[in-house]
């Protein structure tokens, strides 16, 4: 019977140190179940409060960037209250742009203005309006395809300057339609692409041609096309596209020695003084009637540079190179310069401190659908007639400010 009970009593005893574990177990299996529990409810309750906390912060920088002055709203957001305002009209009218469920339309708004006029990195930017980065990419982009489809109302539509103009800058110049140019917009292109955007310089640039009225509002902006084209290039494409630059015949527009002399494209003589600074701020007098059309066609064509010298001022994506893609970036350089007209109209001069952008500049690059389509120009091409056209108008710009001259003098 001794042998029979013993392993009796050592199963019953392992039997009982199981129990044991399996109740040791069990209660930390509860302690850890309970442990758990309780960190995610503190967990929600934190995330919650952060949430609140968030919108908090969010609608006081919204509320301070668009309504506490116009001051800090054209320090955040380069407009100030009343074109914002305009703006947003616009882009939800127009441009068909509407708010969602957790972002209102003056969010979105204002965080596409604020990256560019600050050209922030998106984490930077999701970081000030405390919004994730996918959302605040994924808004940009929307609000950017807005913009873009204000182009049939912020474009200017040019008007030829007329004999009665009263600004003695482009009172000679009649007919004329504006002037144009090309500026370099710094990009990021890939290692392939490199060879093609990199300019005389050295720099990675995209050519953008701008076309502006005599008040500086743009007419027509073509990017794109790499750094390495020529001016006279890129204009040849804009002037062959369906949609692209318009010049009716009978008009022109004033251009640098950089393109050709043709038809609807007044450039200046070559070989004699053309730029500002080399007439010495007028102490220098133009003794030959080139000598004084090329003064006269550089003081009215430098309203495309200045008008450069305000886009690139204002918004400060277009002063160095973007994270973007280059067909994302050609489309930004266009609602830039949409929104420069946008504030040209909208905002004074006084409210865009800025007063040596106004002034005259000279560039660096020496070398730059109604009706019937019979009535544009579709080529450029050297003929007499146009030669003999800006002869005659440099003789006889020549002959009435000597004449002017003379009797003041006299």
């Amino acid at each position: 019977m001794a042998r029979i009970g013993a392993p009796f009593r050592n199963r019953r005893n392992w039997d009982n140190i199981r129990f044991i574990v399996t109740m040791i177990n069990c209660f930390v299996m509860l302690h850890l179940l309970w442990y758990s529990v309780r960190n995610t409810l503190h967990n929600s309750q934190r995330i919650q409060l952060d949430k609140r906390t968030r919108r908090k912060r969010r609608l006081y920088n919204l509320n301070q960037m668009i309504r506490e002055s116009d001051t800090v709203c054209r320090n955040f957001l380069r407009v100030n209250r009343r074109t914002f305002c305009v703006l947003l009209e616009m882009v939800r009218d127009v441009g068909g742009l509407s708010e969602t469920k957790n972002m209102c339309l003056e969010e979105i708004l204002a965080g596409f203005l604020y990256t560019l006029a600050h050209h922030k990195k998106n984490r930077t930017i999701s970081a000030h309006f405390y919004r994730s980065g996918e959302t605040v990419s994924r808004q940009f982009h929307a609000c950017l395809l807005a913009i873009l489809r204000l182009h049939v109302v912020l474009l200017k539509k040019p008007t030829p300057v007329s004999e009665d103009c009263d600004d003695e800058r482009w009172n000679c110049f009649q007919n004329s339609l504006g002037a144009l140019d090309g500026t370099m917009i710094s990009v990021t292109v890939p290692s392939e692409e490199r060879a093609k955007y990199r300019t005389r310089k050295g720099i990675l640039s995209m050519n953008v041609l701008g076309v502006c009225s005599p008040d500086m509002e743009f007419i027509y902006v073509l990017p794109g096309w790499e750094g390495s084209a020529h001016d006279v290039r890129v204009l040849r494409d804009a002037i062959s596209r369906p949609n692209g630059l318009k010049v009716p015949k009978g008009c022109y527009y004033l251009c640098d020695g950089g393109y050709t002399n043709g038809e609807g494209f007044l450039a200046p003589y070559r070989g004699h003084l053309y730029h500002l600074r080399e007439w010495d701020n007028g102490a220098r007098q133009p003794h030959t009637a080139e000598e004084y059309f090329n003064l006269k066609h550089a003081r009215a064509r430098n309203v495309i540079e200045r008008c450069f010298g305000l886009l690139k001022g204002r918004w400060g994506i277009l002063r160095s190179p973007s994270w973007f893609s280059l067909q994302t970036h050609g489309r930004i350089v266009l609602a830039c310069a949409l929104l420069h007209n946008l504030v040209k109209r909208y905002m004074s001069p006084r409210s865009f401190n800025d007063n040596k952008l106004y002034e005259e500049v000279d560039s660096d690059d020496d070398e730059g659908d109604e009706g019937d389509q019979a009535e544009y120009i579709h080529t450029i091409v050297v003929t007499d007639p146009w030669t003999n056209f800006r002869n005659q108008m440099a003789q006889n710009m020549f002959n009435e400010w000597r004449a002017t001259h003379n009797r003041r003098a006299n």
